[in-house]
């Protein structure tokens, strides 16, 4: 079992987004990961799937995906370089000053914006890695009592270049 990441692309209508994700809770197959977005076309949406599941299992999902009138197309992005980010933001709660200067330190080492500032609370917006976000929540965990989170899915595209991962 693995994460494994598919991109379709849909027709951008009502209820797509309901027939696919409902095809993998038909099928009780666990979404780790789902984001939705138009293209450049705007008849058009990309999903970014992320699914864990072992080889036969996966290759099942693709074909019933496949087999889906809304879907244009399948891509597996699995063993294919990418670009991949996903959207956090972090609340850090009952701050005192010394508490928001570390905030501000913090939010420079990870390269993160500062998106708002209150009496005694600082928001962060964050474009990271699964990784990085992971190790950031971490860090904020471990620094300051009240923390809230919330995630986005990733979104990922296609390398342009081989040695980009």
């Amino acid at each position: 079992m693995k994460n494994r990441w598919i991109a379709l692309y849909v027709e951008n209508q009502v209820g797509v987004l309901a027939k696919v994700s409902g095809l993998f809770s038909g099928k009780s197959y666990n979404l780790q990961s789902l984001t939705v977005g138009t293209t450049e076309d705007e008849t058009m949406s990309r999903m970014t799937i992320c699914v864990t599941s072992d080889d036969l299992t996966f290759e099942q999902i693709k074909k019933q995906l496949n087999r889906m009138v809304e879907v244009i197309k399948v891509i597996d992005l699995t063993n294919v370089p990418l670009h991949m980010k996903e959207i956090m933001f972090a609340k850090v709660l009952r701050c005192s000053m010394e508490d928001k200067e570390e905030v501000f330190r913090i939010a420079k080492v990870f390269d993160v914006q500062v998106a708002d500032i209150g009496k005694d609370s600082v928001l962060l917006e964050c474009k990271l890695t699964e990784r990085r976000i992971n190790e950031l929540i971490a860090l904020l965990k471990s620094r300051f009592k009240t923390i809230e989170v919330v995630r986005g899915g990733a979104v990922a595209v296609e390398s342009i270049s081989t040695s980009c991962r």
